[in-house]
């Protein structure tokens, strides 16, 4: 039937699989009505119709567990509250391992579901056989069972949510193509159709594996591709019983599910077959892709080696079908920085049914409220950087990103495809001298040094890696010695203008009023108070400043500062980047090396801690800035790109004489963790304060002027102690202590109160650390913290720990300030 399109509407979705219909569904659930769905064929036909329907909680991360959770939960109302089917069977999931290494790894999250409660218990492989009989247990060590999780039917949940959406006044257009995003001024206006265009004041991108060409057309960045994804259903098994839970096997790259009667044997394989390489046609619809039995076959090899009742069964459908996947393989969510006004749910990585329905609600909420309902970092489109839309390094990282879903998520796992996009001029230099490289945001930088002229590589594990003494040596050389670190990856940016001090009072809730030469460290908040980053900004001029951030911030605090620029302002604002790598001395005798390559006064009267100059160093003209981040005296220095060979190597001639040795980011970060110096995305992010953070050194509420997000810190004061406060955690009297890395409970008197935020071993106290945040009504004192019986649960272990405000090294920052 031919339908006539609306000329306007206050939201335009574009794409009517689970996740566009999500969306329109909490729209209207917020009481936005005014909402167009356009498909360009039939909703569900782009990839959502062939999904294997897995209803799973745990995921890699506590937000995208938490998003998950809503999911399930969401599923078990939905079919009574719209009236249409959706298939939502709760059968619970097994999650098996073959080794105590996945054993591990299946402890820690299942520890980390505790903290929102999540139900899970472990069990062993005499009872992975009572729940799923037709497994053989060879070889296993045990797992875990999640009860909450279970098996939908995707195109009828789309449905429903469809259905929902309708009822809530939403209007879905099928065959409706949108050829174009109408932007004007850096805000969407709208979109093109076919016929004709419809005005809107937010646009959401949900289209699925065409995402990425139809935003790059607009200068929009969606970095994602199809790959090939196969499973099997096999004929009916005589005897297979009706209510088996999905079962996972990432040792073996393969999950079942159980479906009338007949078994579906999916691959989430190694070495993936990336798709659509040129491009998805338009008209590609309900499609799928030629057989490959030869690229599974060792799986399936081994499906029917784990579940032997494959072997004497047919199989039925050999499916192979395109799913998107991203080079992270966390989803996209979010207001693209590029354009305002322009949303996007997409690039899934095969876990698009299981995350509906929290990213409905939370883009909803987004959409509605300007900013995100609660932290949402990880799957933050503003993550990616540009150079990600590149096709061929997509290709190549899709090769990769398929098989990531089931492979070991080791901390610190580094990718092995798509790499050496971004190189620091001193990148040749560091692998003569035994760099390991690791990446952030496409930059490569040393993890750790091995030998010089080897080739040293990352042994995974939960406890102690390969690298730990390695870096050991390099956290005991900054406390005794010098080393040197590539900061080159800091993103910098220059903000010019004779307004520019205005707009950076604005943003920054420190004052940066400050003398030319001045270093100033503040966080820039959002209207809740929130920390949206955590940077420096030098004074250069009376009209010029400086601003440092981290790698995987640079587009987002781009957008960030440049959003907030009143029209009319005499403000210019320049990424520089490219042009100024920097280095950074840290230790001892940092002073005394920089003083034998320039004739600049390093002293404390001439050169106090937060002074920032230019100085002479060796033939060139460089920033030398005096800051850390280790906790040792230290100085950062930038120079201009055709500087950086030169710089470094007068300084690594003079370096021997002052016990100078090359550092990487495993040691910054063992060392930071001592000093208890926060990491944004990890320590603070958009739902703590620095009050909360214990950063309220760095606020300026009586600055002339104001700041964003003022209002809510004078809120916070007038409460009085808050609630909630980030905490130091050390676990005492064990050599052989487990390492601390995210999202483990923190327990007083066998009561969750917190979790970490991040962990590492302090080399230079000798100790397991981690930072965290612990809650209480009445407030979190120092009282409060030492007292009762502290612990922190790590693989579904109990260890005791203690708990305190300050750092564990150099409290009073005395050698710091050399």
């Amino acid at each position: 039937m031919a339908h006539q399109s609306p000329s306007s509407a206050d939201v335009v979705i574009v794409g009517g699989g689970i996740a566009g219909c999500s969306v329109a569904y909490h729209l209207t659930k917020l009481g936005m009505s005014d909402v167009v769905l356009c498909e360009r064929k039939q909703l569900t036909c782009g990839t959502t119709w062939h999904a294997a329907g897995l209803v799973t909680q745990l995921r890699a991360t506590r937000r995208m567990t938490e998003l998950a959770k809503y999911t399930g939960e969401l599923f078990g109302t939905l079919e009574q509250e719209t009236g249409h089917a959706t298939g939502f069977k709760r059968r619970g999931s097994l999650r098996v391992a073959n080794t105590a290494a996945r054993y591990e790894e299946l402890a820690r999250g299942a520890s980390m579901g505790r903290n929102f409660g999540l139900p899970v218990e472990p069990v062993s492989p005499g009872e992975i056989k009572e729940r799923w009989s037709p497994i053989s247990t060879e070889g296993i060590v045990g797992g875990f069972w999640f009860p909450q999780d279970g098996q939908v039917n995707p195109a009828d949940v789309t449905m429903a949510y469809a259905k929902g959406a309708r009822m809530g006044g939403a209007r879905i257009l099928e065959n409706t193509p949108v050829t174009q995003i109408l932007v004007e001024q850096g805000r969407a206006r709208g979109v093109m159709t076919g016929d004709g265009p419809i005005h809107a004041r937010n646009v959401v991108i949900c289209g699925g594996m065409w995402s990425r060409d139809l935003a790059a057309a607009a200068g929009v960045t969606l970095p994602l591709h199809a790959a090939e994804h196969f499973y099997i259903v096999t004929e009916p098994v005589e005897g297979l019983p009706r209510d088996l839970p999905v079962l996972f096997l990432g040792d073996e790259w393969t999950y079942y599910k159980e479906d009338a009667g007949k078994l579906l044997v999916g691959f989430f394989e190694p070495n993936a077959k990336p798709w659509g390489q040129k491009g998805i046609a338009e008209d590609f619809s309900f499609g799928t892709l030629p057989e490959d039995i030869d690229h599974i076959a060792p799986h399936l090899e081994a499906a029917a080696r784990r579940v032997p009742v494959l072997q004497k069964t047919g199989v039925q459908l050999f499916f192979n079908g395109p799913e998107s996947f991203t080079p992270d393989d966390r989803y996209l969510l979010g207001e693209t920085p590029e354009i305002r006004g322009l949303f996007c749910a997409t690039g899934f990585n095969s876990i698009g049914i299981l995350s509906s329905g929290g990213v409905g609600k939370a883009l909803a909420s987004w959409i509605r409220d300007g900013r995100p309902p609660v932290e949402l970092m990880d799957v933050d489109v503003r993550r990616m950087q540009s150079f990600q839309g590149n096709r061929k390094y997509l290709e190549d990282r899709t090769t990769e990103t398929l098989g990531l879903l089931f492979d070991m998520h080791w901390p610190y796992r580094q990718f092995a495809t798509a790499r050496g996009v971004r190189r620091s001029p001193f990148h040749d230099r560091l692998l003569a001298l035994g760099a390991c490289m690791t990446e952030a945001a496409g930059w490569e930088r040393p993890g750790f040094f091995g030998t010089p002229g080897t080739r040293p590589e990352i042994g995974y594990s939960y406890g102690r890696q390969s690298w730990f003494e390695n870096c050991g040596e390099e956290c005991r050389n900054t406390a005794a010695n010098v080393t040197l670190f590539d900061h080159s990856c800091f993103i910098k940016y220059q903000v010019d203008g004779r307004d520019a001090l205005g707009l950076l009072n604005h943003v920054c809730a420190n004052d940066v009023d400050v003398p030319i030469g001045k270093v100033v460290y503040t966080q820039w908040l959002n209207d809740a108070g929130g920390i949206e980053t955590d940077v420096t900004v030098t004074r250069l001029s009376e009209t010029s400043f400086l601003i440092v951030t981290i790698a995987i911030s640079q587009r987002r605090d781009l957008a960030w500062l440049t959003r907030a620029i009143p029209d009319g302002a005499h403000v210019h604002v320049r990424d520089v980047t490219s042009g100024l790598p920097m280095l950074a001395l840290m230790g001892p005798n940092a002073r005394g090396l920089l003083s034998s390559v320039s004739p600049a006064d390093f002293s404390d009267a001439a050169f106090a801690f937060g002074t920032s100059r230019e100085i002479d160093l060796g033939y060139a003209r460089v920033r030398a800035s005096r800051l850390t981040f280790v906790g040792e005296q230290g100085y950062e220095i930038y120079m201009p790109a055709e500087f950086a060979a030169h710089v470094f190597d007068e300084i690594a001639a003079a370096g021997p004489a002052f016990g100078l040795r090359m550092g990487g980011y495993f040691a910054i970060n063992s060392l930071r963790m001592e000093k208890g110096y926060r990491h944004w995305s990890h320590d603070i992010g958009e739902e703590d304060t620095p009050y909360e953070a214990g950063l309220g050194f760095a606020v300026k509420l009586d600055k002339p002027g104001g700041f964003i997000g003022r209002e809510a810190l004078l809120r916070q004061k007038e409460r009085g102690t808050p609630a909630r406060r980030l905490v130091q955690l050390r676990i005492e009297g064990m050599p052989d202590a487990p390492l601390m890395y995210h999202n483990e409970p923190i327990l007083r008197d066998g009561a969750i109160v917190g979790s970490v935020t991040s962990g590492a071993w302090g080399h230079r106290v000798g100790a397991s650390l981690a930072m965290g945040y612990v809650g209480r009504e009445g407030g979190v004192t120092g009282e409060w913290l030492s007292t009762g019986s502290w612990s922190v649960e790590v693989a579904w272990k109990r260890y005791p720990v203690r708990v305190q405000f300050q750092p564990w090294y150099d409290p009073a920052g005395d050698r710091l300030r050399g």
